[in-house]
C-alpha cells in the first residue's frame, strides 16, 4: 500500500500545474487573486501572478511531503521508525489536500464569476483532521507528530491514554464539522470551525497533565 501511495503522490502534487498549462491560453488577463470571507474575488490580478502563487504552492506541497517522510529519520525516540508507514499516509492526505485546493484555487481564478466556497473548503479541511484522528491512536512517542507536550514525551502510557482520546475526538469532531460546516454561512463556518478544533487540541492536552499529575500523586505514595 505504501509503494503504491509513493509512486501516486507525485503526480497528484502535479495535478495542479498540469492543469494550469492545460487552460493557461483560455484565461483571461485579469484572474482573481483574493477571496473574501463570503467566497466572492476581491482582488484581481495577472495571470502570471497566478502562475507564480500555483507555483509556490505546489513546492510547498513537495516540502512538506518530504519532511513528513523523512522526519521519522532525525527523531530520537526509540520507537520513530514505527511510525514510518504512518506517516506516509498522513503525508500523502496532506499532499491530497493541498493539491484539491490549489486545483480549487485555480479554478475559481480562472472563472471570476465563480464563488470560492468557504463552507466547503472547511469541511473538507474537517474531513481531513477526521483522517488524522484515525491515526492518532497508533502512533508511537516522537519529536515531531501527535501531541507533543512534555507530559507524554516522557511517560509512554500518558502519551498512548492521550493519544487514544484525541483520536476519538479528533475523527468524531473532523466527521461533525464537514458536515455541519455545509450548512452554515461561511462567517459562521470559520466561527464553528476554529472554535471546535480548539477544543479538540486543547482538551487531550488538559488530559494530559490531569495523568500526569494523578501519575505523580501516585508515586508519592
Amino acid at each position: 500500500m505504501d509503494n503504491i501511495l509513493r509512486k501516486a503522490v507525485w503526480p497528484i502534487i502535479l495535478i495542479p500545474a498540469v492543469y494550469l498549462a492545460l487552460i493557461w491560453n483560455r484565461l483571461p488577463e485579469k484572474v482573481a487573486l483574493h477571496f473574501d470571507l463570503k467566497g466572492e474575488p476581491d482582488r484581481m490580478g495577472t495571470r502570471n501572478e497566478l502562475l507564480i502563487t500555483a507555483t509556490l504552492l505546489i513546492v510547498m506541497n513537495a516540502v512538506v511531503y518530504l519532511i513528513l517522510t523523512n522526519i521519522y529519520r532525525i527523531d530520537p525516540k526509540k520507537y520513530a521508525a514505527e511510525n514510518k508507514s504512518r506517516l506516509y499516509r498522513i503525508a500523502f492526505a496532506s499532499s491530497l489536500f493541498l493539491s484539491v485546493v490549489l486545483c480549487m484555487i485555480i479554478y475559481s481564478s480562472s472563472h471570476g464569476n465563480i464563488k470560492f466556497s468557504m463552507s466547503i473548503m472547511l469541511a473538507a479541511l474537517g474531513l481531513f483532521f477526521a483522517f488524522i484522528g484515525n491515526y492518532l491512536p497508533n502512533l508511537k512517542p516522537n519529536y515531531f507528530a501527535g501531541i507533543r507536550v512534555p507530559w507524554t514525551l516522557e511517560n509512554e502510557d500518558n502519551w498512548r491514554k492521550t493519544h487514544a482520546l484525541a483520536g476519538k475526538l479528533w475523527f468524531g469532531g473532523g466527521i461533525f464539522l464537514a458536515i455541519i460546516c455545509l450548512f452554515l454561512k461561511p462567517t459562521a463556518a470559520i466561527v464553528v470551525f476554529f472554535s471546535f478544533m480548539t477544543l479538540i487540541v486543547v482538551i487531550p492536552i488538559l488530559y494530559s497533565y490531569v495523568l500526569y499529575r494523578n501519575q505523580k500523586q501516585l508515586s508519592k505514595h
